[in-house]
């Protein structure tokens, strides 16, 4: 039995985990309310909170990190392509790239982690 003083508290990693995801989620949230219009962004980004909060307690950072570097590489190139008038359109395509991206990129890291740990020593004589 647990008395009083023994509380259990979170660690960093998973403090940062959820900062960092409300931080890369509300980011994107703002750029697709950009996007859709004035009335709909503070629902974009309430729920590009909530999303960021639940992906950050769920530890996924290496999702968080392919969308921030998506958003990062989309504003820049629309930056260099089209001026600093679209910098938001190609921020906010490159996060849902980066996202996309950074999935199939963690299932393929994770059937590859698979096959080799299944595939037992090689066997010597053989």
């Amino acid at each position: 039995m647990m008395d009083a003083t023994q509380v259990e508290t979170m660690p960093i990693q998973k403090w940062f985990d959820i900062v960092f995801g409300l931080a890369v989620m509300g980011t994107v949230g703002t750029l697709i309310g950009i996007i859709m219009g004035g009335g709909l962004m503070p629902i974009a980004i309430v729920l590009g909170l909530v999303m960021g909060g639940v992906i950050g307690f769920l530890g996924g950072r290496r999702f968080l990190i392919s969308i921030l570097v998506g958003a990062l590489l989309g504003g820049g190139l629309a930056w260099l392509v089209a001026g600093t008038e679209r910098i938001w359109v190609g921020a906010g395509a490159g996060a849902a790239m980066g996202g996309f991206l950074g999935v199939q990129i963690s299932m393929l890291l994770d059937m590859r982690a698979a096959r080799t740990s299944s595939s037992g020593p090689a066997d010597p004589s053989v």
